[in-house]
């Protein structure tokens, strides 16, 4: 019965031996970490003495140099943010070459053996520099249908100003001369022509253009109207009464000479 007993504390104590053993191992699981390249290290705390140093690292860009103060320990994606102040890339189109290698952005400077004064390669991403040009592009034929569009709306606004003038004149009984009106129809097709030569990007410049086609079509109509109105007006005959006039004829005189001496 004894030898039972035994048996069975000594198997609690096996037990309670690996559970301590296991304790011990996840805390200093916990307690590390991976760096690039699979090394399993200690884990960097916020203590001052493991803050690392400062660093100074030149970034070559092209024809570019910069030059990057950066703490040790950083990343090289902490580093591209710092980046996109000299060189307006965002991080997403940063590719940084170290020792002929692309790092990827957890990588830290320090583990992959970047000390002051090292030289890291900047390169711009293909595909996003591509997608800017295309962008730029875009935004570059945007700026120039709307430039477009505020020429042809600032021409109807001159032409309605002569329209309002013409319809005026009709209204008060005045006939104006059939060229004016026939006219300003021929300036206004010529912007709808132009607007029809417009290429338009997304819903907002399809509906300006749309906008300007109906002004123009409305002012064309204005000025068939009036045109049919002014050929109903009746010139206004002004009868002029001239009045005749009576002149004495001056007295006869009669030459007088007189000799000197």
């Amino acid at each position: 019965m004894m030898r039972g007993k035994s048996s069975v504390y000594s198997r609690v104590s096996e037990s309670g031996s690996m559970s301590a053993q296991t304790t011990s191992a996840s805390d200093d699981v916990a307690a590390c970490e991976v760096r690039p390249g699979g090394m399993l290290v200690q884990k960097r705390t916020d203590q001052p003495e493991n803050l690392g140093k400062i660093v100074r690292i030149r970034v070559a860009y092209g024809k570019l140099r910069y030059e990057i103060s950066v703490n040790s320990q950083s990343t090289f994606g902490e580093l591209k943010k710092l980046l996109v102040r000299d060189t307006g890339l965002q991080p997403g189109e940063q590719k940084l070459i170290f020792k002929g290698k692309e790092r990827e952005n957890g990588a830290y400077l320090d583990m992959c053996g970047v000390k002051d004064r090292s030289k890291v390669e900047l390169l711009e991403d293909p595909l996003c520099r591509e997608r800017r040009i295309v962008e730029s592009r875009k935004s570059a034929k945007i700026q120039s249908v709307q430039r477009a569009l505020a020429d042809i709306s600032a021409e109807v606004d001159r032409l309605a100003g002569q329209i309002s003038t013409i319809k005026k004149s009709i209204s008060s009984g005045n006939k104006v001369p059939e060229v004016q009106i026939t006219t300003l129809i021929e300036l206004l097709m010529r912007q709808a022509i132009k607007l029809d030569g417009i290429s338009t990007i997304g819903s907002e410049l399809s509906a300006a253009k749309n906008l300007q086609g109906k002004r123009v079509q409305k002012s064309v109509e204005t000025l068939d109207l009036l045109k049919v109105e002014n050929a109903n007006v009746k010139p206004v005959i002004i009868s002029t009464k001239w009045e005749t006039f009576e002149f004495d004829p001056p007295p006869s005189t009669a030459a007088r000479w007189e000799l000197f001496d």
